[in-house]
């Protein structure tokens, strides 16, 4: 093949995939064409790249999954190629032949490599056939339910039912047993078919307690194929990955030889081009073929760590018809490398996603220290798109180093704003079994208690520093129309006396209050049962040291009105500074309104007025960054009435249904 140069790449994606490939890019000389929907109008990738083209409103299928007006942008732009990153149309066969025919260049694959590919019933057959070991399935057409309950069946429960067309956990359902077959099928065709526009699904056997390995593999159009090491994938959630290593702890040196050439036979099978992977489940009697990634993957960075590698270099100039630059007994893997994603979620509520506009953004940095982002401070995070804010990766000789680096980061990185999975991620890493590499793909599900356990209700330091902010925020609200006069002065001094003022917060269903002292010693605060001196400088904008007695820490603290986002070294606060001069109502008429935890779209109701339910019964599901979450009865009670439709985009707090809870009174 002929080698084809181009001067412009256009970046068929957003958030921090299109920084990542547009870094390479530049490096390369290359230059780079974002494109953007209205809600990306001033996102990084927008204003990081050479020229940015606007494509479409916010819902993705309108703009970053619509072919056309991509193809359009590539033609308006001048753009030879387009890298589609991952997820979006990176995995579309049509997209990926529609820009063969435009003549542009599509980083990856082919249309017909994708489409085999993406189907994993047609995959599957496909390996069975090279004698590449699979999963027990069903992975036929017939997609009625008295054919699909059956293989389940046939299969044995547990079994996973899988959107054939998808990945990302989107269109996947572990199903226990018989009874809850029906529901679970129509939840994960309903997501298949928002993710893929496709419904099709298989069945597999659920394995119990096996690992989730991926090995990298690269071909070229010169007969070249390469494997790059495995990657562990393990740590998921919602079958989505959380956590990834590499190399693998649980994998020998024979068995990381034998993964490595049964990857490179499945991808010689397809003659595959470009960067992929091929992906494995196992355990300890041997591992199985689950699906093939025809696209870069997300936790690529562990293995660019580990061989000092830029596999989007490799993808540009493969796709360009350049020969791999390593053959297989050059690649070398020096040490090991974990990647954490940071996602704006809340893990102590399901994982819920959190919206809302980043007040504070602090990377770590160092030595062996890697952040792919696409966010900054300033951003807003909507609920359009997938909740990943960043990619924490660090390198260090060894695993135990590995682990002490990245766990050190997380506690290095802060964000405030929006709600974050870091303290998870900090607790995750912490855990005795992920430290010993006892861990596998149920992990998370199955220890999610002590993972997600609340925390500790604030210490005294972390009161110390809501009142500081609390002064910090009146003196620079009150900054520019101060004077000398003592009457406008608001760090407490006074005539004559002690002057004593009361702070109060309240987060969920907890209220603090401190008392904070002024005196000719200056100021002290009482919380519980310390008193103790207090004190604080400030670092940089948002940021302060607290001093209470003997102790000290670092805080960071955003308001948004009167709520308070306080993130310490004990976690973060998301408190609601107390009005001293209102009334403390009750929140007693809480649990009979059902809101919109998230911004979303109403894609069922479940329930209808007038019906009895008990607690925990589903109401109605709520569609929001790409999954399905479905809201439940509080208590045992009455579903009053609904305040919305099938169809309906509501915002976060809006008033969903009535539920008269059932009077439990003696």
């Amino acid at each position: 093949m002929a080698v084809r140069r181009f001067d412009k790449l256009l970046i068929a994606n957003r958030g921090e995939i299109a920084c990542r490939i547009m870094r390479t890019a530049k490096r390369m000389g290359l230059s780079s064409v974002a494109v953007f929907s209205d809600a990306d109008r001033d996102a990084m990738h927008a204003v990081l790249a050479d020229e940015a083209i606007r494509i479409g409103p916010p819902p993705p299928k309108e703009s970053y999954l619509n072919i056309e007006a991509v193809l359009d942008a590539a033609g308006k732009s001048g753009a030879g190629a387009i890298h589609p990153g991952y997820g979006f149309l990176s995995e579309n066969a049509d997209f990926a032949q529609a820009c063969a025919d435009a003549g542009l260049l599509f980083v990856g694959p082919s249309a017909d490599t994708i489409r085999l590919m993406g189907s994993k019933s047609a995959a599957k057959a496909l390996m069975q056939a090279a004698g590449i070991p699979i999963v027990p399935g069903y992975h036929e057409r017939a997609q009625d339910l008295a054919t699909l309950r059956e293989a389940a069946e046939r299969i044995g429960y547990p079994v996973l039912i899988k959107a054939s067309a998808g990945g990302g956990g989107r269109g996947m359902r572990l199903v226990n047993n018989g009874g809850e077959f029906t529901e679970a099928l129509a939840s994960a065709r309903r997501e298949a078919m928002a993710a893929f526009d496709d419904d099709q699904v298989l069945i597999e056997k659920y394995l119990a307690r096996p690992r989730h390995i991926v090995v990298q593999v690269f071909g070229d159009n010169h007969g070249n194929m390469v494997s790059l090491f495995e990657r562990e994938c393990s740590l998921q959630r919602r079958h989505q990955k959380v956590v990834e290593e590499a190399l693998s702890v649980a994998v020998t040196p024979a068995r990381r030889a034998e993964m490595s050439a049964t990857a490179r036979a499945a991808a010689q099978a397809v003659n595959y081009l470009g960067a992929g992977t091929v992906e494995f489940i196992a355990d300890a009697s041997g591992f199985y073929f689950i699906e093939m990634n025809t696209r870069l993957q997300v936790e690529h960075p562990v293995t660019e760590m580990i061989t000092g590698l830029d596999l989007v270099e490799w993808q540009l100039r493969v796709a360009s018809g350049e020969a791999l630059p390593l053959k297989q007994q050059e690649a070398r893997a020096n040490g090991h490398a974990i990647e954490a994603r940071i996602y704006a979620e809340d893990a102590d509520k399901g994982f819920l996603p959190s919206t809302g506009v980043i007040r504070h953004w602090r990377e770590p940095a160092g030595e062996g220290i890697r952040v792919d982002t696409g966010f900054r401070c300033g951003d807003a995070v909507t609920p359009y798109y997938d909740a990943l804010l960043a990619k924490l990766i660090v390198w260090a000789p060894d695993r135990p180093q590995a682990i002490e680096r990245m766990v050190h980061a997380l506690h290095g990185f802060k964000i405030a704003g929006v709600t974050t999975n870091l303290r998870f991620l900090q607790v995750l890493l912490d855990h005795p079994q992920v430290a010993r590499g006892d861990i596998d793909v149920g992990f998370i599900e199955r220890e999610i208690s002590a993972l997600t356990a609340q925390a500790a209700p604030m210490r005294a330091i972390d009161m110390a520093a809501a009142c500081a902010a609390v002064i910090l925020h009146e003196q620079e609200e009150q900054g520019a129309q101060r004077d000398d006069s003592p009457w406008n002065r608001t760090d407490g001094w006074t005539l004559a006396g002690r002057r004593s003022r009361r702070l109060s917060f309240r987060e969920d269903t907890h209220r603090y209050d401190a008392i904070l002292w002024y005196g000719r010693d200056g100021l002290s605060m009482e919380f519980e049962e310390i008193t103790a001196p207090l004190r604080w400088s400030e670092r940089e904008p948002q940021s302060f040291d607290v001093i209470l007695g003997d102790a000290s820490e670092r805080a960071t603290a955003t308001w948004s009105g009167r709520d308070l986002d306080l993130v310490t070294p004990h976690g973060r606060f998301a408190l609601a500074w107390l009005d001293p001069f209102a009334a403390d109502m009750q929140e007693a008429a809480a649990g009979s309104r059902i809101v919109a935890p998230m911004p979303g779209t109403v894609t069922r109701i479940l329930a209808q007025p007038g019906t009895d339910l008990p607690r925990g019964a589903p109401l109605l599901v709520l569609e929001a960054m790409k999954m399905e979450h479905t809201l439940r009865a509080p208590a045992d009670g009455r579903l009053t009435a609904l305040k919305c439709a099938v169809g309906d985009f509501v915002q976060e707090g809006a008033e969903l249904a009535e539920f008269e809870p059932a009077d439990t009174s003696p």
